[in-house]
């Protein structure tokens, strides 16, 4: 199970607030195909968000806990009935330093005074 600092956790709720939920646990509760999809959004968006269906609370606690320590991710926070988890891509890390545009090299600067007025 990752563990978050409160910096980035705070961070990451911030990233999350605009997301939609991407996978679904209703009646039928975490499943082997469920926790496939998890993972698969995972490795593709880093950050999600998981509605669950029910009223049970222990029950949508039990799913938090066993999505992290399975998948190795991290429990950023619960919202009533929506789950956001986080875990770190390395092929998103990859793509993202690959596609950083490259800082420029800062142009030559030479010492120009026009304080010195005209020469008549």
């Amino acid at each position: 199970m990752l563990q978050l600092t409160a910096d980035e956790r705070r961070a990451l709720r911030a990233r999350a607030h605009g997301l939609n939920p991407v996978v679904s646990i209703s009646q039928n509760g975490l499943s082997e195909s469920v926790l496939k999809e998890i993972d698969a959004s995972l490795n593709a968006h880093e950050l999600i968000k998981v509605r669950v269906y029910g009223d049970d609370r222990e029950a949508r606690d039990a799913y938090m806990t066993a999505i992290c320590t399975q998948l190795g991710a991290g429990a950023v926070q619960q919202i009533g009935k929506l789950l956001v988890i986080y875990r770190p891509s390395a092929i998103l890390a990859a793509k993202k330093a690959a596609a950083a545009p490259r800082k420029k090299a800062e142009p030559r600067r030479t010492k120009r005074s026009f304080q010195g007025g005209s020469k008549r």
